[in-house]
């Protein structure tokens, strides 16, 4: 972790450079739709998913397939305006004063809705609440760490193993992998082995940013 500098400093992400993106970006510039409103379209996208987890603790199986696949799916929108929202902002030259608290509010509200409704969706795990609620806030202490280093002047540390795009990656293969866990007539399991993994990992990510940006700070 360095100085930051005068330029924009963004999460690295491959997607940002593939045609498809760059092709999309291109349209929402165009059609003038703002960054911040993707932001905000990126909560809807994982509201939804948090609700599609908890309706399958109450669903039968192919209903509970079914909302699983949907439960992936909008995450994956989730992470589609996440990327977006950015490069819309900056490649499309709509970037607005307000645009940092939109570009990290949203994010912050959808690991929550995403993260505890899957407490709730495995009834049969006695701790799933506890679990789900500290994965969820473990999650925004990946992202307090990282903001604490910027508004100290230090280049954001996005390292993980366990950040925003690796914490959803975790869950919507764990949406996958339940649909075949259903299958095989078992429920649960694949869930709560995600929520441990986010939350193990989040921890991780906690104390080696904690330790990247104390080390920066002391070499500064």
């Amino acid at each position: 972790m360095v100085m930051a500098s005068s330029s924009v400093a963004r999460r690295p992400l491959k997607t940002r450079d593939t045609r498809w993106a760059a092709v999309c970006a291109r349209v929402l510039t165009r059609l003038s739709v703002r960054p911040n409103h993707i932001s905000i379209l990126s909560v809807v996208f994982a509201a939804g998913a948090g609700a599609c987890l908890l309706l399958t603790s109450r669903a039968g199986i192919a209903a509970q397939i079914v909302l699983f696949l949907a439960a992936a799916a909008l995450i994956q929108l989730r992470l589609l305006c996440n990327l977006l929202d950015g490069m819309v902002a900056i490649e499309g030259g709509l970037r607005s004063p307000s645009g940092e608290v939109f570009n990290e509010l949203p994010d912050r509200i959808s690991d929550v809705v995403v993260l505890i409704p899957i407490g709730y969706a495995i009834p049969q795990v006695s701790f799933g609440p506890e679990l789900a609620w500290s994965a969820a806030i473990l999650s925004i202490l990946t992202a307090y760490i990282r903001a604490l280093g910027t508004s100290l002047d230090m280049t954001p540390d996005f390292s993980g193993p366990m950040a925003k795009p690796q914490r959803m990656a975790v869950i919507t293969v764990a949406c996958v992998l339940s649909v075949v866990e259903l299958l095989l007539h078992s429920r649960g399991n694949v869930l709560t082995a995600a929520l441990v993994i986010v939350a193990a990992g989040s921890a991780i990510t906690i104390v080696r940013r904690t330790a990247r940006l104390i080390r920066a700070l002391e070499e500064k």
